[in-house]
């Protein structure tokens, strides 16, 4: 793996990125928003400590645009950075093959205890993606992909996904109406900070969301 010239970094052992990873950290492509986005997700939480939203505009099946807000440390910034630059340009069948590892080795590689990171940017695309497939009709709304959505919603005290432990009780759906319940009383503060995010999670789809509160 490439590395900074210790001459010019003195913390390279310390930090172990490569050259790479600084670079998009220090110079990040396509940050910022995408106006009237064909599709956005969310994975991760200021939290946890990492978080990242995508925006993509896609045309004829192409992704022709795509950028990020993130939250995080250097290697989240360069993760999603590189993630934009991967897709511009590529078939949304394509883009779909597109695994977490395939990010770290754009980027020369990730210090292990980064690779949350890769796995960050590869699972919002991963939403993004399910989400343009029910907005195409390709894809059904059931308990499979509310999960997967929810997966982004993160628990604010644990820094784990709201799918975790016993907050989720489970969903109910019928047509476009997505019941979710949770085992969160309402009046708990958490109910609010859940209830913010699960709505974003499911911003740009036609449903009727509802969430219960235990």
């Amino acid at each position: 793996m490439e590395r900074f010239d210790a001459k010019n970094w003195d913390e390279k052992k310390r930090i172990g990125y490569s050259r790479k990873v600084l670079q998009y950290f220090l110079h990040p492509k396509n940050v910022g928003e995408i106006d009237n986005p064909s599709v956005t997700a969310k994975a991760g939480s200021p939290a946890c400590g990492d978080m990242i939203k995508l925006y993509l505009k896609i045309e004829d099946e192409r992704i022709v645009d795509a950028k990020f807000k993130s939250y995080g440390c250097a290697a989240n910034i360069a993760t999603a950075s590189i993630l934009t630059e991967m897709i511009i340009g590529k078939s949304v069948e394509d883009v779909k093959k597109i695994k977490f590892k395939d990010i770290v080795e754009a980027l020369g590689g990730l210090p292990q205890i980064k690779f949350h990171c890769a796995v960050l940017a590869a699972e919002g695309l991963k939403q993004a993606l399910a989400k343009w497939d029910v907005l195409q009709g390709r894809r059904d709304i059931d308990e499979g992909f509310v999960k997967l959505i929810l997966a982004a919603v993160i628990d604010p005290l644990t820094g784990e996904s709201v799918l975790q432990g016993h907050k989720y009780r489970g969903t109910e759906i019928r047509g476009r109406q997505i019941k979710i319940m949770l085992n969160v009383p309402k009046d708990d503060p958490e109910a609010e900070i859940f209830e913010e995010q699960i709505k974003e999670a499911f911003e740009g789809l036609d449903v009727d969301l509802r969430i219960e509160f235990s």
